[in-house]
């Protein structure tokens, strides 16, 4: 396509992506924040231990609230005026649009089958990480402010994946993010690092990301139409919304 006709097809970008990228910049500022303050004040990192959550007020209850409604959002369903993203909650009844044809139930159980290997094979490196981390910390090279802040680090590197570039996605072969195998896998890798501090923060955190992984596993094997563009209409390009991979053209 010339580049004049090109430009003519050009759309800007979706509101979901533009919403996207607001968050990751607001997750930028946090880390920053949450660094800042930790290294001013290494005290406040008590909030992690123990049964100091309810003890005092901090910021970091703000993000404890966050955290704890965006994975709300992946258990219960909820529709897009509230602007949730289609492949985190794509394991929905709401969301599944069942293709016109007849379902090829051999192709989908193999579909399933090697993108749930592709899945466990990213699990089995994400185990190799936390393992370092937790090596790091059993041996006091870090504390529980590094953990937390390595925490928040992934919180920011969630939506790096998402807006500007994925690395699983070398190891998942998916098409984008709506496609994606392991989209509600999110919080639960992003509060693995803080598995060895004891305290209601961290748990809470981790029981609920938990949760959600759970629940996510458990649709897949129950109603895994839902998860492929060959029996979900909603998850086509040619029906994409959500438009978060950034594409501007129209389709020809």
């Amino acid at each position: 396509m010339p580049k004049t006709a090109a430009m003519n097809k050009l759309k800007p970008l979706s509101p979901m992506r533009r919403r996207y990228i607001l968050r990751l910049i607001l997750r930028i500022a946090v880390l920053i924040f949450c660094a800042v303050w930790l290294i001013h004040d290494p005290s406040q990192a008590d909030i992690l231990r123990g049964w100091n959550f309810f003890r005092k007020l901090s910021p970091f209850h703000v993000l404890w609230v966050l955290w704890i409604v965006d994975m709300l959002w992946q258990l219960i369903p909820v529709h897009k005026n509230l602007h949730i993203a289609l492949g985190s909650q794509k394991h929905f009844r709401f969301r599944f649009q069942p293709v016109a044809e007849k379902i090829n139930y051999p192709a989908l159980r193999d579909h399933i089958i090697s993108t749930t290997k592709a899945a466990y094979k990213v699990f089995l490196i994400w185990i190799a990480v936390v393992a370092l981390v937790s090596f790091l910390r059993y041996f006091n090279v870090l504390d529980d402010a590094a953990l937390f802040l390595i925490t928040i680090a992934f919180y920011v590197c969630d939506l790096i994946c998402v807006v500007v570039w994925c690395p699983f996605r070398l190891i998942l072969r998916t098409r984008c993010c709506t496609t994606c195998r392991i989209f509600n896998w999110d919080h639960l890798m992003m509060f693995s690092p803080m598995l060895l501090i004891s305290g209601f923060y961290p748990r809470s955190l981790l029981i609920m990301a938990m949760v959600v992984w759970l629940i996510w596993e458990l649709f897949i094997m129950m109603y895994p139409e839902r998860f492929w563009e060959q029996t979900n209409e909603a998850l086509r390009c040619a029906n994409c919304t959500d438009r978060l991979c950034g594409k501007r053209f129209e389709q020809e």
